[in-house]
């Protein structure tokens, strides 16, 4: 089962300094039907103005996995750590028992991002921070784990939950496959380009949100990157 979820049917948030959609509720956005997915309770598409960004402010008992698509975002805390995540890396906060935090574009122009929440496998526990740069060339045609909490995932920033977060960039033309299997969950979306997911078409932007498929295939109409979470159902 595949349930398409086009851009234009996302929730929406304007906020002059922050231009987000939502694939899940999130803040004023409400909708039922689009609580969470697996384990996977948060998927914002964010566009962060210039010299803007998010004040200090707390997070707990949630995995919080940052991925830059253009231009970069600085975060500190009150662990004190402090970095620059820039276009194609990515950085996870395992928020614990509690961490407070401020994230800013501190950059001369506009900054991307996708921001993925997911349910930690147990609540509390030492908060941490980390980020990872991930070139994109390393991801060509073929799923990359970039964030994850299972096996043999040794190149992926650690997370405490039974998932993992992946990219691939794709030439049009190309197809990689990703196997989900029984009792997961899976939520991709296509940040650049076009592409078919297991015959589903979606354009830069869309969800696809993935049940019952044993193996996902995506088939690029055009370049494309994508990011794919798997989850726990």
């Amino acid at each position: 089962m595949i349930e398409h979820r086009p851009h234009a049917s996302l929730g929406a948030a304007r906020h002059g300094w922050l231009d987000a959609k939502h694939h899940f509720s999130f803040a004023d956005y409400r909708d039922p039907a689009r609580m969470h997915w697996g384990a996977l309770r948060v998927w914002n598409d964010d566009t962060i103005a210039a010299g803007t960004g998010f004040d200090p402010h707390p997070h707990a008992d949630m995995e919080i996995i940052t991925y830059v698509r253009e231009g970069a975002i600085s975060h500190e805390d009150n662990l004190g750590n402090r970095g620059r995540t820039e276009a194609g890396d990515v950085q996870v906060m395992s928020a614990g028992s509690g961490i407070v935090h401020s994230e800013y574009n501190l950059e001369p122009i506009a900054t991307r991002i996708f921001q993925i929440w997911i349910y930690p496998d147990s609540r509390g526990g030492e908060p941490s921070w980390g980020s990872k740069p991930f070139p994109k060339a390393d991801r060509s045609g073929a799923f990359v784990a970039l964030a994850s909490g299972m096996a043999g995932d040794d190149g992926a920033l650690p997370i405490r939950a039974d998932a993992r977060v992946l990219g691939a960039t794709l030439k049009a033309g190309e197809s990689a496959d990703y196997r989900l299997g029984a009792g997961r969950s899976g939520y991709l979306v296509l940040s650049a380009g076009s592409a078919r997911v297991n015959g589903v078409a979606l354009r830069a932007g869309d969800g696809a949100a993935i049940r019952d498929e044993d193996v996902v295939r995506v088939e690029a109409g055009e370049d494309a990157e994508l990011i794919l979470v798997d989850t726990r159902e």
